[in-house]
């Protein structure tokens, strides 16, 4: 974790479900050499509920939002964005900034819901399945609270593995999850890029677009993928 009250703009980074900051690692250097102040977290998606999760990383949030002079923007990838937006409906920093996430199920994800189905979500997803799933308790839905903030969202179309997911969506997707259900309500900007679902922390283009829309609230499209 960086943290430097000199950084005139900073990043709350999140991973995504089964995650770790190792995964985020590279992202996180390439946004520090971008200018950035970076707060990579780690949290544990399998084994807590979002509540927890959400104070557990206000616990690391919140002093290094508080060392910053400047905006603390966050970026979240897959459920990290999920994540996100749980705590922004809690304990959103005064200094908030702007907020990008990264193939982040809103919507849920279609391969959550084949877990269910095949009764598989309890040793795979365990405690996060109920954020991942299409179909929300109301409650957990109610936790995620509404956009009111700066939101850009990026969606991947490129599956690595493209038959498999053939057999589980019915449109476009990143191989986890469909560019439709990365849409939210209240959102600034939302891209698509051919990059698949793991893969897209670690693309140059998908660094290029975040740092952009931090600086400058909307995404580029005149940027080659």
């Amino acid at each position: 974790m960086a943290q430097s009250a000199s950084s005139p703009e900073a990043i709350i980074l999140l991973h995504g479900f089964g995650g770790h900051p190792v995964q985020t690692a590279l992202l996180a250097r390439r946004l520090r050499r971008a200018g950035f102040a970076v707060c990579n977290i780690g949290y544990p998606s399998w084994r807590w509920p979002i509540d927890r999760i959400v104070e557990h990383v206000h616990s690391r949030i919140a002093p290094f939002a508080k060392a910053q002079a400047g905006p603390v923007h966050c970026v979240g990838h897959s459920m990290g964005g999920l994540v996100l937006r749980a705590y922004l409906a809690r304990h959103r920093p005064p200094n908030l900034g702007r907020v990008v996430m990264l193939g982040t199920p809103n919507g849920g994800s279609e391969i959550a819901d084949l877990l269910y189905r095949l009764r598989l979500h309890g040793p795979i997803l365990h405690r996060a399945g109920d954020a991942l799933r299409t179909r929300r308790q109301a409650t957990v839905e109610h936790a995620f609270g509404t956009v009111d903030y700066p939101l850009g969202i990026i969606a991947g179309d490129r599956p690595m593995q493209a038959w498999l997911p053939g057999l589980v969506f019915r449109a476009a997707n990143d191989g986890k999850v469909s560019v439709a259900a990365t849409h939210l309500a209240g959102q600034a900007d939302h891209l698509t890029l051919p990059v698949a679902h793991t893969a897209m922390i670690y693309t140059r283009p998908v660094v290029d677009q975040v740092v952009h829309f931090l600086r400058d609230g909307h995404f580029r499209r005149d940027a080659r993928p």
